[in-house]
This record gives structure tokens, C-alpha cells and sequence, in this order.
């Protein structure tokens, strides 16, 4: 995605140098979030209706003495039941946060979301349709049917938006959100009539992926995770130089040497990949994909050779806290992740409106 005739120095990269986290070298900073990512899968592991302390926590990770009589009930908590979730939390927090980068880079607007533009909508509208009628007229789908299905979705939508809103190679950001808005709406109509048709247990699956949830993670799941993630971690270098180029428009960056229009359909795939595989594995998650990178640009500045890397990690760590709140809340029950979620995102995007009114003096 990048082109060696043009600099090497990223005008995003350049402007992002006020004093303090900013300041540091990008190694510190993502170096300072994954030892936060570990420590929080540590405590999200020996937190839970059945708790393990920390000493009996090392013992069932088979790094301490195994005669303890609770050595094996820990160790079927924590490599059944916490490990495959934790997992799975950090993976789709990690997939969630960079759709929202890639997002917001692209269309170079930081309200931009897969969530409130409907490409979360459109691919739990596609895992919906999968669940009902590959139940109706397939007999039934494989695994693999619905990751791929939500990946349809949301790549559908997204071309889709990305249609719409763009116009003469400009895109117009009111047009996206009004088009997000729509296309969300008449996917939660289709999703809608999908769970009118749904027999009960239908009807339980499809809830499942509205609400968002990390309560069906096994360990097949993860496995199908992962090529998800590792493709979205082999691509972020091919696309975060061009992403800091669009800043300045895209004739500036095509001039610059950045190929336009291959960067930005590559960046549509592999954001519908992300959300696709997101929404197949856990539902429909709002919110992360917005605080998560604006919280970053914040803190580090908005260069995306340290902003895409960094947002893989808080989006893990955002996403596996509010897991650990909502299954720990109302223990033994627990809350829908997405429910915690839009709980503290809400807010957050409330806020954030407001701070763009006063910049623009509305």
C-alpha cells in the first residue's frame, strides 16, 4: 500500500509532538499496554462466581505445586471455561478497535464507527439470515457458515456506505453518517422480520448476536479467530502510512504516491473482515470501536503506525474489562458485554459530540 518514491515521513507523524505520552518512543507505549493487557487477563482469570486466588491461579497454569486438592477444579475453570474466553474477549476487542480506525482514517472523521454507520448491523443481519435460513432451506451450515456470512455483511454495507457518501473523490461526512443511519435502520428491519420467522431456539441464537455476549467461547472458536486476527496484524503496516496521507486529502496523498484507490478498497475488506468475524463469534459489540481509537489519538497523537498497533491492544484490554464487569456484576448471572459497553460509550460518544459542536461553534 505504500509507495518508496514518496517520504518516508508521515505528515500525521510530524504535527503529533506536544510534550508527554506523545513524547515517548512508540515501543514504551505499546510496550505499557500489553503489560495493562496482561495484567488485566490475569485478574479477569481469578475473578468469577467461582474465584481462584491468585497462589492457586499460578498452580492451575501448572507453574506451582499440584497436590492441592482444588488444583483440578481450577485448572477445569480456568482452561475450560475463563482461558477460552479471555481469548476471545481480547481478540474481538482487538478486531472491533482497529474496523474503527481503519474507519475513521478512511473517511477522516474520528465520529465515524462500524457501529453507528450499520456495518455491525449489516453483518448481524447476515449471521441472523444464516441462522434462520440456512436452518430453512439448507438443513443446516457448517461452523464456518456464519464468520463468513458476517463477513459478507458488513463488506456489503460498507461498500455500500462508502458508495453513497463518496462523490467526485470527495466524501461527504454528513452523507455518511445519514447513510449509516439508513443502512443501519433497514438492517435492523430485515433482523427484525428474521426473528418473527425464528422458531425459539432460532430466536435465542439471534438475541445472542444483538446483544453481544462472550458466553459461548470454546477453544474451536478461538481457533477460528485467530486467522482473522494475525491477517488484520500483517496488513496494519501496509496501511498506516496511507491512511495518514488521506489526512490531507486524497488527490495531496495520491500525489504524495499513495495508490488511492487500492488503499482504500483494501481497507473496506479488511474492515468488513473485522467486524465480519467480530459479530460471527460474539454478536453485536457498539461503542468499541469509536472510544478506542479517539481515546488513543488523545493520549498518543494520531500517526497510525503507532495508533493501529496500539488500538489492537486497548481494544483487547477495553473489551475483556467490560467482559469481566458484566459476567462478575450480577454473578451468577451475567449482563450482554454489549450492554456494558454502550453503557460506557454512550456517554463517552455524548460527550465527544459535544466537544465537536464547540469546535465548530454550533
Amino acid at each position: 500500500m505504500t509507495d518508496g518514491a514518496a517520504t518516508r515521513h508521515s505528515p500525521v507523524a510530524e504535527r503529533s509532538g506536544p510534550p508527554g505520552l506523545r513524547a515517548l518512543p512508540r515501543w514504551v507505549v505499546l510496550a505499557a499496554l500489553a503489560v495493562l493487557l496482561v495484567a488485566a487477563a490475569l485478574a479477569s482469570a481469578a475473578i468469577g462466581a467461582a474465584g481462584i486466588p491468585p497462589g492457586r491461579l499460578v498452580t492451575a497454569l501448572g507453574l506451582g505445586d499440584a497436590t492441592s486438592p482444588d488444583v483440578a477444579r481450577d485448572r477445569l475453570i480456568l482452561l475450560s471455561i475463563r482461558l477460552p474466553r479471555i481469548v476471545l474477549a481480547v481478540t474481538v476487542g482487538a478486531l472491533l478497535a482497529t474496523a474503527g480506525t481503519i474507519m475513521q482514517g478512511l473517511f477522516r472523521n474520528p465520529l465515524a464507527d462500524p457501529g453507528l454507520v450499520g456495518v455491525s448491523a449489516g453483518a448481524g443481519l447476515a449471521a441472523a439470515a444464516t441462522i434462520v435460513l440456512g436452518d430453512r432451506l439448507l438443513g443446516g451450515f457448517g461452523p464456518e457458515a456464519l464468520p463468513l456470512a458476517a463477513f459478507a455483511g458488513a463488506l456489503g454495507v460498507t461498500a455500500m456506505l462508502y458508495r453513497i457518501a463518496t462523490r467526485e473523490g470527495r466524501t461527504s461526512i454528513a452523507t455518511l453518517l445519514l447513510a449509516g443511519l439508513a443502512l443501519g435502520a433497514l438492517a435492523g428491519a430485515g433482523t427484525g422480520l428474521l426473528v418473527f420467522l425464528a422458531d425459539d431456539r432460532q430466536l435465542r441464537d439471534i438475541t445472542f448476536w444483538t446483544l453481544g455476549s462472550m458466553a459461548g467461547a470454546t477453544w474451536p472458536k478461538v481457533w477460528a479467530m485467530l486467522p482473522f486476527l494475525a491477517a488484520v496484524l500483517v496488513s496494519l503496516p501496509m496501511i498506516a502510512r496511507g491512511l495518514d496521507m488521506l489526512v490531507l486529502g486524497e488527490a495531496e496523498a495520491f500525489h504524495m504516491g499513495v495508490p488511492v484507490e487500492s488503499l482504500k478498497r483494501f481497507a473496506i475488506v479488511l474492515m468488513a473482515a473485522a467486524v465480519g468475524a467480530a459479530v460471527a463469534a460474539s454478536g453485536v459489540i457498539g461503542f468499541v470501536g469509536i472510544v478506542v481509537p479517539h481515546l488513543l489519538r488523545l493520549v498518543i497523537g494520531p500517526a497510525h503506525r503507532t495508533l493501529l498497533p496500539a488500538g489492537v491492544l486497548f481494544g483487547g484490554l477495553v473489551l475483556l474489562v467490560a467482559d469481566t464487569i458484566a459476567r462478575t456484576l450480577a454473578s451468577p448471572a451475567e449482563l450482554p458485554v454489549g450492554i456494558v459497553t454502550a453503557l460506557i460509550g454512550a456517554p463517552f460518544f455524548l460527550v465527544l459530540l459535544l466537544r465537536q459542536r464547540a469546535v465548530v461553534g454550533l
